[in-house]
């Protein structure tokens, strides 16, 4: 009987080790896709590229943000509106600081920073048919001393 439950729990960890194993491929690449999202964005963004931004986005995805206590949301449109096609911006780009997935759905926390500004972003993401969107962002930011 000893043997049997030995058995059991041999076969039971094996099992565990072997989904968890499938978790971690799937999140890997998961987390690839959604990275090639935020830096399609991270591209547009410091090019002034509606294309790469629009692309990254949801037809649905709104920006929020908070100015004088007062939450503003603008539609996926009227953000694209606010940027026209330039040469890429000096001093500046862009990274990820964590992706937190769930399925299909996940988070980003991302900065943009210029010579004058550090942008703080946070992506909602989906997974809609086999490609990852930005489907809501909320962002604040903060000038930049320089010395």
């Amino acid at each position: 009987m000893k043997i049997v439950i030995q058995l059991i729990l041999l076969i039971s960890i094996s099992m565990i080790e072997l989904n968890a194993q499938d978790y971690q491929t799937n999140d890997l690449e998961a987390e690839k896709s959604i990275t090639n999202t935020i830096e399609t964005y991270f591209e547009g963004w410091m090019n002034g590229d509606t294309t790469k931004i629009g692309y990254a986005m949801h037809q649905t995805c709104q920006l929020k943000n908070i100015k004088d206590d007062e939450v503003l949301i603008f539609s996926r449109e009227k953000y694209l509106s606010f940027f026209s096609p330039r040469p890429p911006r000096e001093e500046s780009g862009g990274r990820i600081v964590s992706i937190n997935i769930t399925d299909n759905i996940a988070s980003a926390k991302c900065e943009i920073y210029t010579k004058d500004r550090l942008y703080t972003d946070y992506f909602n993401l989906m997974k809609i048919k086999d490609r990852w969107y930005i489907v809501d962002k909320i962002a604040t930011s903060k000038k930049i001393e320089n010395d």
